[in-house]
């Protein structure tokens, strides 16, 4: 079976003397995993840098086998903020999740553009806002809808946080998911308010019932708003 496709790297690990396994989030075929021969090369090892875009070139006998990967650097992504320590924080965290909540080898487009849509916004200035809703939005394109805007009317203007029960599990919510409008005001209770309710759904309906673990690099990204 052979294909090409660009891609994103979530994850990698060594895998024997000169190689790495890696898993990718491609645009045709969803996520994958492969072999790279080489991987550990000073060459190869430089560009295989987490949220970097390449291009791979995907071999293997049958489905059910694991294939190899010749990989390319289309863009870098993670070095651009190397001294960044929150976008860097959030490039691993997204990534952590996407490799633990995507179904193997089932494209999804949406989820594919919506993270595109993040990673070319993570230089502006309110990129955390975009990476708050880029969650919300894969919580739903995994199949589980908070539909928030049924609370539109409940919501207090003199209040910037709301509480709502969400399949008996009460949340306090900012406004701004509700009426999905980015606030004009950027406070970091309303960034860790946000984080915690995003995480909690996540583990509700995803993590817990799946016995998965909750990955600890969201956490730390999450503590940098504490």
């Amino acid at each position: 079976m052979i294909w090409e496709d660009e891609c994103y790297l979530l994850s990698k690990k060594k895998f024997r003397e000169n190689a790495n396994i890696i898993n990718i989030f491609t645009q045709k075929k969803g996520k994958i995993d492969g072999i790279v021969y080489g991987g550990t090369s000073r060459k190869v090892r430089n560009y295989l840098q987490i949220s970097n875009k390449l291009f791979v070139s995907h071999t293997s006998k049958n489905e059910n086998r694991i294939g190899y990967l010749k990989t390319e650097l289309i863009k870098p992504i993670s070095p651009l903020y190397f001294n960044d320590k929150e976008r860097t924080s959030a490039l691993v965290s997204i990534c952590s999740l996407l490799n633990l909540l995507l179904p193997d080898s089932q494209p999804n487009k949406k989820i594919y553009k919506s993270f595109e849509k993040l990673i070319n916004s993570i230089n502006l200035e309110n990129w955390i806002f975009v990476y708050i809703f880029f969650e919300l939005n894969l919580i739903k394109e995994l199949g589980y809808d908070t539909n928030l805007n049924e609370h539109l009317n409940a919501i207090n203007k003199n209040n910037e946080f709301l509480k709502i029960k969400i399949d008996g599990y009460i949340y306090e919510i900012p406004n701004y998911l509700i009426n999905e409008k980015i606030p004009e005001k950027n406070s970091k209770q309303i960034i860790r308010k946000s984080l915690y309710f995003t995480r909690q759904v996540m583990l509700n309906k995803f993590f817990i019932p799946n016995n998965l673990l909750f990955p600890k690099s969201r956490v730390i990204f999450e503590n940098y708003f504490n």
